[in-house]
Order: C-alpha cells, then structure tokens, then sequence
C-alpha cells in the first residue's frame, strides 16, 4: 500500500498502530528517497524506530493529523476486517479466540533493543523453564508490538514468533520423544533464527541471531558450541552480534543434546546437515501455527 502512494507521487500519512518494520520500513526509506514527504502519528512512528530522533533521521515527521492532499495507510500487524473477509469467501465463520505470534525486541529506556531482546531470552531459561509460559494473556512491559495487537484484539494469546515455532515442534512425536533425553530444536526464520536446548518440556538454553548473518557454517559452530555449553552471552552478543545466549546453570553434564530439529522458512541453510525437520501432524509449514494453539491452551489453563 505504501509503494501505491508512492508510486502516484503523493505525500505518505501513517496511522495505527506499531507494527513490525521490515517491509513496511523498506518502503518508507524508499517513499523518502523518491522526495516525497512522510508524516506518521506517535505510535506509527515507533514502526521505523522506537527513538524520535531516530525516526526524524529516516525523514518521518511526527504529526498526529494529515497534512493536506497526503494518503493515510493505517498500520498494524493485524486487520480483523480482512481476516473476517478471507474467511468469508470460504464459508468459514469468523474465530472466537485468537492467539499471534510476533517478533518483538522491545524497548526500555536508556537501552538499546538487543538488550531489551536479550533480557526476554534470560528470563525464557532462567525464570520462565517452559516454551508454554512464554504464551502470555497480558503483554509483557516494553513489548510494544504485542500491547498494539492485544489492544486490537483484546484477549488474545500472545507468544514470540520463535518461541512458538519450537513449541510446535514439539508436537512432532519424534521431536517429543528426542527431547526427553536432550535435543537442540532450530527455527530458522526470516528474519532470526532461534534456537533452544530443550530436557523435556524444560528449556535449558537459548541463543537467537540474525537469519541474514546465519550460514550454514555458523549454524553448525553455533549448535555445537550450544550442545558442548560454551557458549556466553558475552562473547555471543561481541563476536557474532546476534541477541543473546543464555544457558541454564545446573544442566546435567551427561546430557548430550546430540538430536538436533529444524523448522522455519530458511531451514534450506541446514538442509544437508542430515538434521531432523520437525513435522507437528505432518505439516512442518504450520509448526508456528501448532505451537500458538498448545500455548493458548497453556495460557488459558494458567489463568
């Protein structure tokens, strides 16, 4: 939609609601770029950076109204009329219960946002222990993706997009079954790749990275590293420049996590590594989408 008001050379309004940049984000740059003007409201704004000074510098202008003759594209990760209408076409009724997964890195002030990630991933290992706590009924504080879709949709379930990726590969009998005795579960995304070493349902290490950095060689040195529990945040975050790696404390040093499943978009990066691609009820492309259903279930069972 973006690219449309760009393409008939008019000034660009956006409104709405944070949404994840990415794309969206691209096409700003290059609405700028073309010498037309873009104005965004407070909270559209945060789509390209959650800094004002950081937006200004992209060449967004903060503006909560129009100015005269620019086209509004409302922005958001979720457009319930749309959904209703797809739905529609098919003769299915539209779903009383909701639950999404989003990327989100968060913010916090005086932090950059790879802290603000990084904090998630401790607290995932070293206070939440499960991929099914990470299903929240409530946004958690700084996650300013998902309090824009629980504020559009409210009373939903809300999961981090990796998180729930693994969480669904698990509903793979042979993941399952692996875990119990130590397996290291990979979502590579689009945009990250998370990964995970899971005991059981109890999730005892993490690492996440930029999907655009991974080659096939990295994933390999990153799993093993993982897998031999010589892996630092620190060195993580200096050397490699990706979110963070955090393992738990007490892992038993018999366990050897030497089962390793994939899933995600971009698993063609591991795909000669003779690696288990995780399948939850046959069908690896719904492994996010399996995994949002068993952490709402967990969700609404926790109250």
């Amino acid at each position: 939609r973006i690219r449309e008001v760009t393409a008939a050379g008019k000034p660009l309004h956006l409104d709405g609601v944070v949404m994840g940049g990415g794309a969206s984000t691209t096409a700003i740059a290059e609405h700028v770029a073309a010498g037309l003007a873009v104005t965004a409201t407070a909270d559209a704004a945060r789509t390209v950076h959650n800094r004002p000074e950081r937006v200004s510098a992209a060449g967004v202008v903060i503006a909560e109204t129009a100015p005269a003759g620019a086209v509004t594209v409302t922005l958001g990760d979720v457009d319930l009329p749309g959904l209703r209408s797809a739905l529609a076409a098919f003769g299915v009724p539209m779903p009383e219960a909701f639950a999404f997964g989003a990327q989100d890195h968060g913010v916090a002030t005086g932090r950059g946002n790879n802290d603000v990630r990084g904090d998630y991933l401790h607290w995932l290992v070293r206070e939440a222990g499960s991929l099914e706590r990470a299903a929240f009924t409530t946004a958690p504080s700084g996650m300013t993706r998902m309090q824009a879709i629980a504020e559009t949709v409210p009373g939903c379930v809300l999961m981090d997009t990796g998180a729930a990726a693994l969480l669904g590969a698990l509903d793979d009998p042979v993941v399952a079954q692996a875990a119990e005795q130590g397996a290291v579960l990979v979502n590579i995304g689009n945009m990250h790749t998370f990964a995970a070493l899971m005991l059981g349902r109890r999730i005892v290490g993490v690492f996440e990275h930029h999907t655009g950095g991974m080659s096939r060689d990295l994933l390999v040195d990153l799993v093993a590293r993982m897998q031999a529990r010589d892996l630092t945040n620190a060195e993580f975050r200096e050397r490699y420049d990706g979110h963070g790696a955090v393992l738990a404390a007490d892992i038993d040093p018999a366990v050897a996590f030497d089962f390793v499943a994939i899933t995600g978009p971009n698993r063609g990066i591991a795909a000669d590594l003779g690696w288990y691609g995780a399948a939850p009820h046959g069908d690896m492309m719904l492994t996010g989408s399996f995994g949002l259903v068993a952490g709402y279930r967990a969700a609404k069972a926790a109250g």
